[in-house]
């Protein structure tokens, strides 16, 4: 055996070691705080913005709208951006945590499936070559893209005689991952205009995003949301490996199927609609896994709240920091998550499969 493939074993073997087991009731209410950080976290992001409005205001314009400024203002931009923050986010906590269930690795990321490149490299088919400006259009063209990138590294996955194993999906969403960035440098290489739009949504913003965006990926995300949210159980048979959990009975293809389809539709659905955001959904299972242990039924509950709760709150900071600007979010997140997740990284015990 090389010397480097040992190193790298034990490696794995440190980061998997046993996180500390939480009673039931000290998870309850740990669920319940969180959510209580998320609900303040929403009334802050629809409070506060780059123009003062009174609390009282605030309240008046959610209750009962009266048309002025103020109210148009936090029903048409705050509230509808704050609850995009919220889906967007709970979908790729989930999306998360399903990833680094199926694959047994505490440090997968769901663009691991080429999902997110998918997604991109529609949104610059369709700046470039169908010269669509919208972020609604934008939209479409990610979910699209998304799903057919994920169907191709699943395919992949499954070519050959061989069960399709975590390992084999990694590596198709590998390759299939380059193949599209190659597309992506070639059309915005040779089309400065599209390049120009496309750095816009690549940052990722929740910004900017026009009111029917919402309406449109509800449809894909909450149907998602609860397909993650409802593998709890299945995910906690897949942990103990291929051969124990057929063992339990547990359909092990079927799993891994319905897994790479809820981190499709939540991971695409969200790229399309704010853009390419990275560590969410990989930073938030680790810290939950790390809260409730190796239970997959209490870290998806727990990263479907941390997830929003983590940015949205980015999503505040953001308009804090640099006015009378903006930073995106999509910078704050990897400012605030790439340090949290280096310090992850030198623990001895990072989650359990």
């Amino acid at each position: 055996m090389e010397p480097w493939v040992g190193k790298a074993r034990l490696t794995v073997m440190a980061v998997q070691s046993p996180p500390v087991e939480r009673a039931p009731a000290a998870r309850f209410i740990g669920l319940l705080a969180a959510l209580g950080v998320l609900v303040v976290a929403v009334g802050l992001s629809v409070w506060v913005g780059l123009k003062d409005i009174p609390f009282s205001t605030v309240l008046s314009a959610l209750l009962d709208g009266d048309g002025s400024t103020a109210s148009v203002t936090i029903r048409d931009v705050r509230l509808p951006r704050a609850l995009l923050g919220v889906l967007v986010g709970a979908a790729l906590g989930l999306a998360g945590a399903v990833m680094q269930a199926l694959t047994r690795n505490p440090l997968a990321d769901p663009g691991l499936l080429g999902v997110t490149m998918g997604a991109s490299t529609a949104v610059v088919l369709a700046i470039s070559v169908f010269g669509i400006s919208s972020v609604l259009g934008h939209v479409w063209f990610g979910l699209i893209g998304a799903a057919l990138a994920s169907l191709m590294v699943y395919a992949l996955g499954a070519t050959g005689r061989q069960v399709t194993t975590p390992d084999r999906l990694v590596l198709a969403g590998a390759a299939v991952s380059a193949v599209l960035f190659t597309v992506n440098s070639a059309i915005l290489l040779l089309d400065p205009a599209a390049f120009n739009q496309f750095r816009f949504w690549n940052v990722g913003s929740l910004a900017g995003r026009e009111v029917g965006v919402l309406p449109v990926v509800v449809w894909f995300l909450a149907p998602g949301i609860v397909l993650a949210v409802l593998m709890g159980r299945a995910l906690n048979a897949l942990a103990l490996g291929d051969a124990a959990g057929r063992g339990l009975g547990a359909n092990v293809g079927r799993i891994r199927l319905v897994g790479v389809a809820a981190i499709m539709v939540l991971c695409g659905a969200a790229t399309a609609a704010v853009g390419p955001l990275v560590f969410v959904g990989l930073v938030v299972p680790l810290v939950a896994r790390l809260i409730v242990g190796a239970d997959q039924r209490w870290v998806l509950a727990y990263s479907a709240v941390l997830a929003p709760t983590l940015l949205v709150a980015a999503d505040i900071v953001g308009r804090l920091v640099v006015q009378p600007g903006e930073l995106q979010v999509g910078i704050v997140t990897a400012v605030l998550g790439a340090p949290v997740f280096i310090a992850l990284c030198l623990r001895k015990r990072v989650g359990q499969w």
